[in-house]
């Protein structure tokens, strides 16, 4: 089945033959699809918290972060492409004629070229565009005027340009300031200084990149850190890691037999950001941060922000304390009656941990085996905005192919939603994942859990891609905040829906929330 050339490819990749197997499985039999039970919803597997509670647990960080090794985890090794997708079909049809002109015109949708045009000075790159322009002798407002919108455009994209189709999301010009303009990654360190200081005072953040912007992102820190570190009195720990390639997956045809390139090497695609779960685990840090690149709020609007990172986080500490006590007295086996009765008790209200139907009929010592198992796992987290139409995963209690119900995040894609049972379920959802977590990866005894002990590996999906003009099938792992945290204790908390505001599509950056 392989040849002596595919073994050494596996082999250079860091895949072992059995694992390439087990994909080849996969794409055969598919992926099962989520079993929903019900939705989370207030009092039902989503916290809300009063005003005297948030003060609370913003108390309970404050205090207590200064013991933790703190760190902040932001993926964001995708390119922007995608960002500019509207930009790029225009550009490819546009010719200027009249019948283009009303097109372009007719459709002011926020989405629209005509809306990126027209407010092209709101822009935080508009300087800058303007500036390369210059330099090859184009004027913007000429460009404009003269309905050259594909010179606007291709100094925009193009690395003749400002080259940011081909940058990463963090290297682009987010937010305008009085003096100057900040990329993602400055509003991201900006952030950490208000939240990720830990017992060293020292603010660390970790970006996961990909291999041809790490130049630009060193270059970039360089120049950026020693102003932030002075405006903000703080010192930054800034380090960075790639998706490993040990956790690609190889590609197939419709066939399901191996894809492969014209020198008939074996195609392997990236997993997707469930890989990254191999880089959250190689990290030092017992409280951890997470997330998305572009996240991210002008200061103006950074308070609410910081305030409920500091809520989760405190929450985070006082849920530890108390789950780390019970195991220490679990694993002392000196325990009572009421003791365990008190755990169960805490495990069912704080921890949202369901207990089987035979639980109650195991012995003493099968009882406490149990509690320690379900309470010896890493803990997060997760912020939820009430459902406004955003795309993302949902809150759902779920039930695996063992019985077990637990809290998990589910994508659209991961459910049947042709079962008119599951698809009721899935439409009762009142909350969606903004990709808010806060971390604890560190058991009892203060050792790093082995992250990948606690992925479900069932919980992957196969989409359909093109390469040389051919479909292809493509693996990607379970996602980092779905699958590749499915064993965790999940813990969903409401927080504002004013902490989520994306940049998805470059317009998106003329939002009120962004200007």
């Amino acid at each position: 089945m392989f040849s002596k050339n595919d073994i050494e490819e596996f082999q250079l990749k860091g895949i072992d033959v059995a694992t390439i197997e087990l994909q080849l499985e996969n794409f055969k039999n598919g992926f099962p699809y989520i079993n929903l039970t019900k939705p989370a919803i207030y009092n039902d597997g989503i916290c809300f918290f009063e005003n005297d509670e948030i003060e609370q647990y913003v108390n309970i960080f404050e205090t207590e972060i200064q013991h933790h090794a703190v760190l902040k985890f932001v993926p964001a090794s995708g390119a922007a492409s995608r960002m500019f997708q509207t930009l790029y079909a225009f550009r490819d049809k546009f010719k200027g004629s009249e019948k283009d002109v009303i097109a372009f015109e007719n459709d002011k949708s926020f989405n629209s070229v005509y809306k990126f045009i027209t407010q092209i000075r709101k822009f935080a790159f508009y300087e800058d565009l303007k500036e390369v322009m210059l330099a090859h002798k184009l004027n913007i407002d000429e460009c404009i005027q003269k309905r050259d919108y594909f010179s606007i455009i291709s100094y925009l994209l193009d690395d003749t340009g400002l080259g940011y189709g081909n940058l990463p999301k963090g290297l682009l010009k987010f937010h305008n300031y009085a003096e100057y303009s900040r990329t993602a990654i400055e509003e991201h360190l900006v952030e950490a200084a208000h939240y990720a200081l830990g017992n060293d005072t020292i603010a660390s953040i970790h970006f996961t990149l990909s291999p041809e912007h790490i130049d630009k992102f060193n270059t970039h820190i360089g120049l950026v850190k020693p102003h932030y570190e002075e405006k903000l009195n703080v010192k930054f720990n800034i380090s960075y890691s790639i998706q490993k390639p040990s956790t690609d997956t190889v590609a197939v045809d419709m066939s399901n037999n191996f894809f492969r390139d014209s020198n008939g090497k074996i195609v392997f695609r990236p997993a997707g950001h469930g890989a990254l779960i191999e880089n959250l685990n190689d990290l030092q840090g017992d409280i951890i941060f997470i997330k998305n690149i572009d996240n991210i709020v002008p200061d103006k609007l950074k308070e609410k922000t910081h305030l409920f990172k500091k809520v989760i986080g405190g929450f985070l500490i006082s849920l530890q304390q108390r789950t780390f006590k019970y195991l220490n007295l679990l694993k002392s086996k000196q325990i009572d009656v009421k003791k365990i009765d008190e755990i169960i008790d805490f495990a069912t209200k704080h921890l949202l941990i369901y207990f089987p139907d035979d639980f109650n009929s195991m012995s003493e010592k099968e009882r406490i085996n149990y509690l320690f198992q379900k309470l010896n796992r890493p803990i997060r987290i997760c912020g939820m905005v009430k459902n406004e139409g955003e795309p993302g995963g949902g809150p759902f209690w779920t039930k695996n192919a063992k019985g077990e119900i637990s809290l998990q995040i589910v994508e659209s894609s991961q459910i049947n939603i042709n079962n008119t049972a599951q698809n009721h379920i899935f439409r009762g959802a009142t909350h969606f994942n903004p990709v808010d977590l806060v971390c604890g990866v560190k058991d009892f005894e203060g050792i790093c859990f082995d992250l990948k002990q606690f992925v479900d590996p069932t919980t992957g999906f196969i989409s359909t891609k093109s390469k040389d003009g051919k479909n292809l099938k493509a693996q990607e792992l379970p996602g980092l905040w779905n699958g590749a945290m499915a064993d965790w204790i999940s813990i969903f908390v409401e927080v504002p829906i004013i902490t989520f505001n994306p940049v998805k599509t470059i317009n998106d950056l003329l939002r009120i929330e962004h200007q």
